[in-house]
This record gives structure tokens, C-alpha cells and sequence, in this order.
């Protein structure tokens, strides 16, 4: 098989994978000569693939032959896809080849499991280890990871790798069970504290080396202090399908906390099941709304920097479901309106950042402006915030919202305009 014919099939079966963040990798760059590619700056050009998405990576799998026969993946043993396989050496050269071009900024690789997770991890840590070692390649490179394969093989691949990950696939157990019951995740969270610790160990000790650090005197023979090398500086991260079971979106956030607090995840991402040909019985005929995919995004943002908790993103009275009509955060608001409005000038940084419309860097420069002066409304235009969202939950010291809390119909009015169909 020609090598176009196989990035066109490897590229697109690697397309439902949105763990493709390229952020947190260590500063390297080719200045002076050295090696190619970099991880910093901008200038890189984005390719999109036929679904609409941006793809700033390579992101292709090694091969999508699998011995698994996972139910909701399009790659699975039973499934009738054409199927092809890249070699280490042709997986390099599109990388190099593709960056020379400026196309991309580095490298997703995953893979299908062929013969056995040992086997499959090795082949995708060579990629790595010549790319580094042989060509002195400094762009970014993002490694999906197998549970089931050796420690020493995790260890290696986080030597080489910006990023690593390990996809939980479905919120639960019970799920994992039914839809892929050749997959562990009693192996998958093994795995997932295994990586945890080394990103940790590696971190700790680049910190007290840098505490340590000796300044050596001109002309001194002081022996530098070889540094501690990186482990999968960019952390790492999860992947799990949404809509494939009947799991709640509460428990979806509760999984998203667990792993957050249990193995400091950089990032969980949420997939949207998409169906598949020749699905099997116990998948759903159609797809999720896509909305509820954004509105977990949108919970998990609150998880991570505005200091909710999973179990009051969630409404008690939505079934477990998160609202399609209005983000996460003005829903939790409309319901808690006894906290409301929170004044400006006296209101502490947590309850700020539970004002609907204001962002983290708003909350910031709120708190930093209210230390020299008192804050009016005509400072929340300055600063560009969404009004009409804003005014109701807030007061300063010229402005009072009233009664506006009040309205029965505030919920939609707060609601953002609905786009009209083109036909």
C-alpha cells in the first residue's frame, strides 16, 4: 500500500480522538543550528480535517488493526474498515517531512493493539526515541500510552513524550464492562498512578536541583551537576466517550473530580459517541447532541479554576443532567439566587467568580483595581464583560440591581439568541 493511501486511512481513523492539546511541553527550540523544530512561538500553519476540526499535529495512528472488539470504536477486530499499518521509519519521515512544510507543530501518535501491548507500546516509543535521538527533533510530541503494557515501556515513553495519555474510554466500570470487556480499569487507573507518580518525582526533584543550584566561579573546575531529565513535562491527560451508555452527566464530573484529585490529570477531554457502521445492539441509533458535550466542557472549566464541586454543578432536579440551554454556571446561579447580588467592592474572590459572565482574569483585575478605589458600574464596561448577563447578580457602589433577581422570565432572558437555520 502506497504511503498517501495509508495517512489518509491512519489520519482519519485518528480523527475521534480530541486529546490533542499541545500545551505544557518543556521550552526547546533549533536556534543555533541544533536539531529541528520547536515548542515555542507561533507561526504554525493548522490543517482541518473533513469534520470541521483544527488540527495543529500530526495525529495518525501507528496502525488501526486491533485485536480488541471494543463496541463503540470503529476500529474494532470485527469491524470491516480498510485497515493499514505505518512502519517506525514512515511514521518519522511524515513527521519531518510535515514540519519542514510548517503544517504542524508535532506529533499525536496512538495505535490500534496488534499482537500484544508490549509489542504495540514498543513500536510507539521507537517513533519517539528516533525522532529525538537520531534526528534531534524539539517539536512537541503527545503519546497515547496502553494500560496493559510493562512499566519499564511507560517509563521510556515518558522520557521521549511532551504529553502522555491514557484513555479511560467510559465514565464507569459497569460501562467499560459492557461496551469493552477486554479493557481493565482497574489496569487503566494502575496505570494512570504509575504515570502520576513519575510526572511528580521528576518535577520534584528539577525543583531542588534548580533550589540547588551552584554558581561556579569563572575559570573554576567545578564539575557541573548533570540535569534531572524530563518525564511528560505537559502531564498527562484522559479521554472518555460521552453518550455511548446512559451514564448521568453527574456521574461523568464525579469520574472528571476523582481522576483530577487522584492522579493531578492536566486535562480530561469528552468525546461525543459517534455511531458507527454495523454498531452493535446496545449502542444508541444516534449520536448525542453536541451542545451536551460543550455544557461538560463548560462544568469541567468550573471544576478546574473557578472552585465548584462536581456534585453542585448538577441540579438535583435535572436528573443528573446537565441543562442544554444555558451554561452550567448561570444555571448553578439562577438556582442559588439568595446569593445574590455579590457587591463588588466587599465580596470575597471565590464568590466573584460565581457571577455569571465574569472570567477568571475579570476576578482578577476586579480585586487588583478595588484596592485603590471603589468600584462603579461604569468599570464593568471598561472591562467588557457581558452585561446584560452580569447586572442582575452584581451591585457597585452607583448601580443596584433591584429586584431583577426576582423575574420569573429571568432565565430567559439570560439565555443566549438562537441561530436560525440558512433554509
Amino acid at each position: 500500500m502506497q504511503l498517501q493511501s495509508k495517512l489518509a486511512i491512519l489520519a482519519d481513523a485518528a480523527k475521534y480522538d480530541a486529546s490533542c492539546a499541545s500545551s505544557g511541553a518543556a521550552p526547546r527550540n533549533s536556534v543555533g543550528g541544533r536539531g529541528m523544530g520547536s515548542t515555542e512561538g507561533m507561526g504554525i500553519c493548522h490543517s482541518y480535517a473533513p469534520d470541521g476540526r483544527c488540527i495543529s499535529l500530526l495525529k495518525i495512528l501507528l496502525t488501526n488493526f486491533c485485536q480488541y472488539d471494543c463496541l463503540y470504536c470503529v476500529n474494532r477486530v470485527t469491524s470491516n474498515v480498510p485497515r493499514a499499518r505505518f512502519t517506525v521509519d514512515e511514521v518519522v519521515q511524515l513527521t519531518l517531512d510535515f514540519y519542514r512544510r510548517n503544517c504542524i507543530e508535532g506529533l499525536f501518535l496512538s495505535s490500534g493493539i496488534i499482537q500484544s501491548p508490549d509489542y504495540t507500546m514498543e513500536q510507539v516509543v521507537e517513533v519517539a526515541r528516533v525522532l529525538r535521538e537520531e534526528h534531534d527533533f524539539r517539536g512537541y510530541i503527545h503519546l497515547k500510552t496502553i494500560p496493559d503494557a510493562s512499566p519499564e515501556l511507560m517509563q521510556r515513553a515518558g522520557r521521549y513524550a511532551d504529553r502522555l495519555s491514557i484513555n479511560i474510554e467510559l465514565p464507569t466500570a459497569e460501562g467499560l464492562k459492557a461496551l469493552a470487556p477486554e479493557k481493565d480499569s482497574a489496569a487503566i487507573d494502575r496505570s494512570m498512578a504509575r504515570m502520576a507518580v513519575h510526572i511528580g518525582e521528576s518535577r520534584g526533584a528539577r525543583k531542588e536541583q534548580a533550589a540547588q543550584s551552584i554558581v561556579s566561579m569563572p575559570q573554576s573546575r567545578t564539575t557541573r551537576r548533570a540535569s534531572v531529565p524530563h518525564f511528560a513535562p505537559g502531564g498527562q491527560s484522559t479521554q472518555m466517550i460521552v453518550g455511548a451508555d446512559a451514564t448521568s452527566d453527574r456521574t461523568i464530573l464525579a469520574t472528571s473530580a476523582r481522576l483530577y484529585g487522584a492522579h493531578q490529570l492536566r486535562r480530561v477531554y469528552y468525546s461525543a459517541f459517534s455511531p458507527i457502521p454495523d454498531a452493535a445492539r446496545a449502542l444508541p441509533l444516534a449520536a448525542p447532541p453536541t451542545v451536551r458535550e460543550h455544557r461538560l466542557y463548560q462544568a469541567d472549566w468550573l471544576m478546574r479554576f473557578y472552585g465548584f464541586t462536581h456534585d453542585e454543578i448538577v441540579p438535583p432536579a435535572q436528573a443528573g443532567m446537565l441543562s442544554l440551554d444555558m451554561d452550567p454556571k448561570l444555571a448553578w446561579a439562577l438556582a442559588h439566587r439568595e446569593r445574590f447580588p455579590v457587591n463588588l467592592n466587599t465580596a470575597p474572590r471565590e464568590l466573584l467568580l460565581r457571577v455569571p459572565g465574569f472570567g477568571v482574569q475579570t476576578v482578577e483585575r476586579l480585586l487588583a483595581a478595588r484596592r485603590v478605589r471603589r468600584l462603579r458600574h461604569a468599570d464593568l464596561a471598561r472591562l467588557h464583560v457581558p452585561l446584560k448577563k452580569v447586572l442582575p447578580f452584581v451591585e457597585a457602589a452607583d448601580y443596584r440591581p433591584g429586584r431583577a433577581l426576582d423575574a420569573t422570565d429571568l432565565a430567559a432572558q439570560l439565555a443566549p439568541p438562537l441561530q436560525r437555520s440558512l433554509f
